[in-house]
């Protein structure tokens, strides 16, 4: 008998919610195929530990209303049967989710993976599953997707400034939490690294190292990253007597082939820069590669500096220089930020923590070759 049928022809009981599978009580047991292969449910567990259908979800959901002895009862019944309760079953007496949406616009992106790692972990420790969305942007996310009571709060990852997404949660009153990017001050919860600093820290090495004819290929100007990085950058350039001509300044998505082309570009000026800072360390590896392609030995012509600090930035074959900063931390304060919404226990204005970047010196910069213009 088709499944769909079958599910039709279950009497039901309270908490029965009917699904593509078969029909799931309130612990969450569904039945499956005919009456010799049902699967087991909060009701035959009842029945074996001799007490009520919402005495097991009391007891299975640690309600300290149930005594003890009837929450032995109940357990030794469970291993018995072999029940598993369903996380469906019991959001639907609990009301929560126990997800956690996370929007994020590139995974093969490698900073991404090595960001989400450290904040599943975190959601995790506090119960908290993850559901991940990617669109090219998160203006094109559905709002409908995180607002229909599937996700209890949202990370968003890689919002443009001026998003119209994080108004919207906050209208339909969905917690929500900036990690890595944020679209504006004050907007909501953020926890971001001080890109302005590490864009100062990036621009006073190389000219710590003497360098003077200095590029940057930076982040889209859309995103908070990028555009904080680029002007912190500029104005410790400035406080340095350089100026950064549009000659020597490219910006593109955070991708290696925006560190490729822009790199390119530069190396066939009549007068290439001596040292480079990248938006991140991606674009850094991509300008690498294109200098390498174009036998510029670097660090001994050409210094590249790169953001984030990502594992492939320590590998031998970039030994990269670059801007670090702890992506653990910012991925457990964001969690931190998100679930005292979520619980209700802060009703302060958005926060704001911001960790402190510093510079990584690997092999990629040096003082500019005696034979260079500096």
């Amino acid at each position: 008998m088709p499944k769909s049928i079958l599910a039709q022809t279950i009497t039901p009981c309270p908490w029965i919610v009917e699904t593509a599978g078969g029909v799931l009580d309130q612990q969450g047991g569904t039945f499956a195929g005919d009456r010799s292969e049902m699967a087991i449910t909060s009701r035959d567990v009842a029945r074996l530990a001799g007490v009520s259908q919402p005495t097991v979800s009391r007891a299975l959901r640690g309600d300290p209303r149930v005594a003890a002895e009837t929450r032995a009862r109940v357990e030794s019944a469970v291993a018995a049967l072999g029940y598993v309760p369903s996380e469906a079953g019991r959001n639907l007496v609990t009301r929560t989710a126990k997800r956690i949406g996370i929007v994020v616009s590139d995974l093969t992106n490698p900073f991404y993976p090595h960001l989400i790692g450290p904040l599943h972990d975190a959601l995790e420790d506090h119960g908290y599953r993850m559901m991940v969305f990617t669109e090219p942007s998160d203006s094109q996310v559905s709002v409908g997707q995180l607002v229909d009571g599937s996700v209890d709060g949202v990370v968003l990852l890689t919002s443009d400034v001026g998003s119209a997404l994080p108004a919207e949660l906050s209208r339909r009153r969905v917690p929500f939490v900036f990690l890595n990017r944020e679209s504006g001050p004050g907007v909501g919860d953020a926890a971001v690294v001080d890109n302005d600093l590490g864009g100062r820290l990036a621009a006073k090495h190389f000219t710590g190292l003497g360098h003077r004819r200095i590029a940057g290929i930076f982040g889209p100007q859309t995103t908070s990253t990028g555009r904080d990085r680029e002007m912190g950058f500029r104005l410790a350039l400035a406080d340095a007597g350089i100026g950064l001509s549009p000659e020597l300044t490219h910006r593109g998505s955070f991708e290696f082939d925006t560190g490729h082309r822009a790199m390119r570009e530069l190396l066939a000026l009549p007068s290439p820069p001596t040292a480079v800072f990248c938006g991140n360390d991606v674009v850094a590896i991509g300008a690498l590669n294109a200098a390498s392609a174009a036998g510029v030995r670097v660090p001994d012509v050409l210094s590249l500096i790169g953001f984030d600090d990502i594992p492939m930035a320590s590998w031998e074959v970039f030994q990269l220089t670059t801007i670090g900063h702890d992506l653990n931390l910012m991925a457990r304060s964001a969690a931190e930020l998100l679930v005292e919404r979520i619980k209700g226990s802060s009703t302060e204005p958005p926060r704001r923590i911001m960790s402190r970047p510093h510079v990584v010196e690997r092999s990629t910069t040096a003082p500019p070759s005696p034979r260079q213009p500096s």
